[in-house]
């Protein structure tokens, strides 16, 4: 199994850093080439508004939506659950529509409101934290929530689609890539 990271900006070298501790074969993702040779993609937190444009002047997003269309499992955290989203409020920016989900761009406030958490999952107690997070205001029907904060959906899931709000990876708490990669398998 070969998961790809990304790397077009954001924290991708964080998201490896799990990977490795996990002992699972990893790439970064720049090119659409690269895309052929993964099982499962990350698209890591960072900034949605810039991961957007260069999804779009690449042609990858073009390319990932149509690989995930044919399975491929994808899993984004922060801004990579924005880019998945079907529906920014607020914004017109480039989305890759895969998520049956409408979402607020930093909806927790400022990088000075930025806050750590545990939150307890459908898979255990989860350290996270929450960075310029986005909200989650609507769900589609075949949207699968596995964790709340404060009764608000913070990691959700659509067939193989997986998004959180929050970064798992900073704490380098391993549960959720865990969760990506039993998704893959099945």
């Amino acid at each position: 199994m070969i998961i790809g990271i990304l790397a077009l900006q954001g924290d991708f070298a964080e998201h490896k850093e799990i990977l490795d501790e996990l002992k699972v074969q990893s790439i970064f993702v720049t090119t659409k080439e690269e895309l052929e040779k993964i099982d499962g993609l990350i698209i890591p937190g960072g900034e949605s508004t810039t991961i957007g444009k260069l999804l779009k002047e690449t042609g990858l997003g073009k390319k990932i939506i149509l690989k995930a269309k044919k399975g491929l499992p994808v899993f984004g955290t922060c801004a990579g659950a924005i880019v998945l989203a079907k529906k920014i409020a607020g914004k017109k920016e480039f989305s890759l529509n895969l998520l049956d989900i409408a979402i607020e761009r930093n909806a927790f406030g400022r990088q000075n409101d930025s806050f750590d958490e545990k939150i307890k999952t459908s898979f255990g107690i989860l350290s996270v934290s929450f960075i310029r997070a986005p909200k989650i205001k609507s769900l589609g029907k075949k949207v699968e929530v596995l964790a709340k904060r404060k009764k608000e959906p913070v990691i959700v899931r659509q067939g193989k689609i997986l998004a959180a709000t929050c970064h798992p990876e900073i704490y380098s708490d391993t549960k959720l890539h865990e969760f990506f990669l039993e998704m893959i398998k099945k």
